[in-house]
């Protein structure tokens, strides 16, 4: 989908960036009404290129976006016409620039290109602030709470205020797990489930679109909804192992 020209501005974010050439990059945008799309940004390495300042991670741009001439490029890669920095919270660092890695990394691997949904990108929005707090509490409820947000908006949650296989509510005190083929279900003995007050409090907030009541209701129960959403997940990852994860344990080891 290409911007047409007069169009007004996409918001956007850098989830990726690629040499495509001596002096151009090719961007893996995330856009608030299109969507994941893939633009070549020319000459955007050169040295005195006004791009280079503005097309950088978790900073958000406004970004007008046209069609590669025939010949050009392949598939749905379109041009970069012009990037503006449009405010943002300071640059990640440490820690929390692998955890801002992170989303990155799962929005590329689980959004389909050309598929826009702007709840996500507030959603990502508002929690990019919260990584670089220097909380790793804060930190972890923010991580959870988009996890569970990114698996809302591309249907592969279930409705955690329910029993997945008979459709009843869930009992307050009852634990649950969260099991990739079968939904919300009673965990078993060995397993560390999710009381049932809590996952009904999650879908609320799911539901209300309040990201900062998902949060809070995250924080209740970390250890184990970490857990929870690992499991499922690796599931929808299928075999593909997260790079960032992979790097962040090396990083501890050292």
């Amino acid at each position: 989908m290409a911007t047409a020209r007069g169009a007004a501005p996409l918001a956007a974010y850098v989830l990726h960036r690629y040499d495509w050439s001596e002096s151009s990059l090719i961007l893996d945008l995330f856009t608030r009404t299109v969507g994941r799309v893939a633009v070549v940004a020319k000459g955007a390495k050169k040295p005195h290129s006004n791009l280079r300042a503005v097309l950088l991670p978790f900073q958000r741009i406004n970004v007008s976006l046209g069609r590669l001439p025939e010949g050009e490029g392949a598939g749905d890669i379109q041009t970069l016409r012009q990037a503006e920095w449009a405010g943002g919270a300071a640059m990640l660092t440490g820690a929390a620039l692998f955890s801002g890695f992170y989303l990155n990394e799962l929005l590329m691997k689980l959004l389909a290109r050309h598929d826009p949904h702007p709840a996500l990108f507030d959603a990502y929005a508002q929690t990019l602030p919260g990584l670089g707090a220097g909380e790793d509490e804060r930190t972890q409820a923010a991580l959870r709470a988009f996890e569970l947000t990114l698996l809302k908006e591309i249907g592969l949650l279930p409705d955690l205020g329910l029993a997945t296989l008979t459709q009843q509510p869930l009992q307050a005190q009852t634990l649950y797990a969260l099991r990739p083929e079968a939904g919300v279900t009673e965990a078993r003995n060995d397993e560390a489930g999710l009381p049932g007050a809590l996952l009904v409090g999650a879908q609320a907030a799911l539901t209300n679109g309040s990201l900062e009541a998902l949060q809070q209701t995250c924080a209740l129960a970390l250890p184990a909804m970490k857990l929870q959403l690992r499991t499922l997940l690796h599931y929808h990852l299928g075999s593909t192992a997260l790079r960032t994860r992979e790097v962040m344990r090396d990083v501890q080891g050292l």
